[in-house]
């Protein structure tokens, strides 16, 4: 006889579904009648969730999200330019803007470039919040001593 783990590997209970997709149990349920999720049974009855589902369901809340425009902010250093560069990997990226005669260069996640679907050419907004600013002189003036 062959009995399964009560709560196995990639599978959550109900209650820990509900509390990250921040809905009530019954939410849950409600879903699985519908058929907008896929639920088993524990060897003891309890239900279960896969973890791919759960993902699934935020990854949908996030597409869906409308998101207020932004009206303000508190970067003033803000430089509006063209995508010059997109190199990706499987978690990073580097976008490169030329914005005048600056060059912005952002590391971001690969993940927020497919989302924002940058591409060489596109506008974007190079947004510049530091809390450290550095300050040189050129090798032509001479230092006062």
């Amino acid at each position: 006889m062959t009995v399964r783990p009560e709560h196995p590997p990639g599978r959550l209970r109900v209650g820990q579904a509900a509390d990250m997709l921040q809905v009530s149990v019954e939410t849950l349920r409600r879903w699985e009648t519908m058929g907008r999720v896929r639920m088993e049974r524990s060897a003891g009855g309890q239900r279960l969730i896969d973890i791919v589902e759960v993902s699934r369901l935020l990854d949908e809340r996030r597409k869906a999200s409308t998101d207020r425009p932004i009206v303000a902010q508190s970067a003033r250093n803000r430089f509006p330019g063209i995508v010059t560069r997109v190199e990706r990997d499987g978690v990073a990226a580097v976008v490169e803007i030329m914005a005048g005669p600056h060059r912005l260069v952002s590391l971001m996640t690969a993940e927020a470039v497919e989302e924002l679907d940058l591409k060489i050419g596109d506008e974007a907004v190079g947004v510049v919040k530091a809390t450290n600013v550095m300050v040189e002189i050129p090798s032509s003036r001479e230092l006062r001593t």
